[in-house]
């Protein structure tokens, strides 16, 4: 040590601390520090979505082989390998040397690093899909500290000489889409001649027929035929209902009204699929309900219906908990309903042996989907209400009870109380919230318990309908619950049954079931509501990135898949995004759809006529060559 150099004093460097602290500078205040945090954290969520999707849209439609956990240093090596540079495993990049050139293979060669300011070539990315977003590289993405959840979903990123706006950033694939969805927005026919066939069904009107269990008119399903018939329609789809054929009494089934729309379906030599149904229908024309004896012994025994947290009853279909529980006139559940499959099957064995009936929908839930009825709109439900949990009959709340004894904590036997209701929004209850109690120990094990109790009833349903209709294509239809997908809880799709909250994914449990029994997934390809964007922010909606979800985790699994248009297509950006999704012509394994299902394709074709609306008829015509490959 040298005695004559000046040594610091510990006492003067060290940080003042309590009331020195207070006495030396003010503290900050609290409010201003949550709210730092707070944006800190949106700051970080923001970036990592970006990333996230940056790297799913580099995969899917740039043909870029990274890891599942990719990171720059992969990101610049595939665009290095993509423009045809060599890169080593120890990362030395260098170009390929040609005939004739003085370095040798093993000589190393300096070349200069581009700043991330500085644009891509565009040379070296001449096969690649994100060319024409990859050219307009930005260097920065600015985010503003007062910027909110539901405004990070519009982010403006700025350079010096122009500010362009990107919408729909967060968990959707749209931000890698852009580009390439505007420039691929015209449906041209020669784009996809020579590519796989894909079937179009039409869905029939339920309206044919009456609940008398007749046929309304012969002529004019003639004419809806005729007219399908001419637009080269593959197929329809006929819905069973259950309550008209099995409507009177138990094992008494009338198929009188479906043999006379067979009959009329086979001069037309048009493929049929057929849904079962074991719910009820309420159109505007027609209303059907369960079968009448159902109903008789629901006035006794109230809880054979989906109950929930206040006690109200919901009709639509029969409660999951009397699947096992002989509560109709000693039979279970799933007895009846395998009664009426088997029945269904024997009284249409001709039409199965001739392959006219190409697949068999069973009815799983509300409106024939894989979900519990928790969006019951007569109960008082609008979108975008989160819905509620239908779990409140005695014969599951007893499962729940048993479930709980069964964990060691009997307090958890119960459904929680601070969920709000059927229109209430995430950040309005204590459960679902961020930081809410859906992400505590007793909300992860009821929402286990919950999600698990579909998914073994899935298993059970498709285990009969396997030994019901052997060799012949089964398709269960998955719902999109598009609404608050953008939220951390994801509240309706955990009310629906399906545990696909931001840190966990709820679809590939139920697919991997779908699989176990070979069943064809059918999705509704929904665009969701016509609503502003404004409405669209506060419902926190994102339809395509959850159809992007549950296409990937079905393709991953290699299942088959079918899809369905739920909302009207009229428009031809409307027609190109389906055929881009039913056969997206960047796929590495030429995946495509099995079939897709139009409805009140009819009904607009007719309307169209009417109006002479001929660029809607020359559109539609379009799409279906494209859906053809011809």
């Amino acid at each position: 040590m040298n005695p004559t150099k000046p040594q610091p004093n510990p006492a003067q460097d060290r940080r003042p601390r309590g009331f020195a602290s207070a006495s030396a500078s003010p503290p900050p205040n609290r409010r201003e520090r949550e709210k730092e945090k707070e944006r800190t954290k949106l700051r970080e969520r923001h970036r990592r979505a970006i990333t996230s999707r940056m790297l799913a849209g580099l995969r899917q439609h740039g043909n870029f082989p990274l890891p599942a956990r990719a990171d720059m240093n992969d990101v610049l090596a595939a665009l290095a390998r993509e423009a045809g540079w060599i890169v080593e495993v120890d990362g030395s990049t260098y170009r390929p040397v040609t005939q004739g050139a003085a370095a040798a293979p093993n000589q190393m060669v300096n070349y200069g690093v581009q700043s991330i300011e500085s644009p891509i070539s565009s040379s070296s990315l001449q096969n690649c899909a994100m060319r024409a977003s990859l050219e307009s590289h930005l260097p920065l993405i600015s985010i503003e500290d007062g910027l909110s959840p539901v405004s990070l979903d519009s982010v403006v990123a700025g350079t010096d000489s122009k500010r362009i706006k990107f919408g729909n950033t967060i968990d959707s694939p749209d931000f890698v889409e852009e580009d390439q969805m505007m420039q691929e927005s015209t449906l041209c026919e020669d784009d996809f001649r020579e590519t796989p066939y894909i079937p179009i069904y039409a869905t029939l009107s339920a309206g044919i027929i009456n609940n008398y269990s007749q046929v309304l008119d012969s002529e004019p399903v003639k004419q809806e035929l005729r007219r399908l018939k001419s637009l080269n329609v593959d197929g329809v789809i006929i819905t069973c209902w259950w309550g008209i054929v099995e409507g009177r009494a138990p094992q008494n089934y009338d198929w009188s009204v479906y043999k006379e729309l067979f009959s009329i379906l086979k001069e037309f030599h048009l493929k049929i699929q057929v849904v079962l149904a074991f719910h009820e229908y309420n159109g505007t024309d027609l209303s059907i309900g369960l079968p009448k004896w159902i109903m008789e012994i629901g006035k006794e025994n109230r809880d054979i219906f989906f109950t929930d947290r206040e006690g109200r009853r919901n009709t639509e279909c029969l409660s999951w908990g009397v699947d096992r529980v002989r509560a109709l006139n000693a039979c279970t559940a799933l007895e009846v309903y395998f009664d009426f499959m088997r029945s269904f099957r024997t009284e249409f064995d001709e039409l199965f042996n001739e392959g006219l009936i190409s697949g068999v929908e069973i009815g799983m839930g509300p409106n024939g989907e894989l979900r519990f009825p928790s969006f019951p709109q007569k109960l008082g439900w609008r979108f975008p209400g989160i819905g509620e949990f239908q779990c409140y009959d005695k014969y599951m709340q007893e499962n729940l009870r048993n479930s709980a004894k069964l964990r060691g904590h009997a307090i958890w036997g119960r459904g929680p109380g601070n969920t709000g209701y059927y229109n209430s929004r995430a950040h309005e209850t204590g459960f679902f919230c961020e930081k809410g109690d859906y992400n505590s120990h007793y909300g992860r094990f009821f929402l286990d318990w919950y999600s698990k109790h579909l998914i073994e009833r899935t298993d059970l349903i498709l285990a009969l309908a396997a030994l019901a209709f052997d060799g012949t294509q089964i398709i269960v239809k998955i719902p999109t619950i598009y609404w608050g997908y953008k939220s951390l809880s994801h509240a309706p799709e955990l009310t629906a049954g399906f545990y696909n909250s931001a840190n966990r994914d709820g679809y590939t449990p139920v697919l991997e079931v779908l699989k176990k029994h070979n069943v064809t997934v059918k999705l509704a390809l929904c665009d969701g509501p016509r609503f502003s964007d404004d409405d669209a922010d506060m419902a926190l909606s994102d339809s395509k990135g959850l159809c992007w979800q549950v296409l990937s985790c079905a393709k991953d699994l290699g299942l088959t898949v079918a899809a369905e248009a739920s909302f009207p297509c009229s428009s031809r950006e409307t027609y190109s995004w389906i055929v881009g999704t039913s056969k997206p012509k960047s796929d590495p394994d030429r995946w495509f759809l099995s079939s897709f299902s139009y409805q009140d394709l009819s009904s607009d074709f007719m309307r169209a006529t009417d109006n002479e609306d001929d660029e809607y008829l020359y559109q539609l015509n379009k799409f279906i060559k494209c859906m053809h490959g011809l």
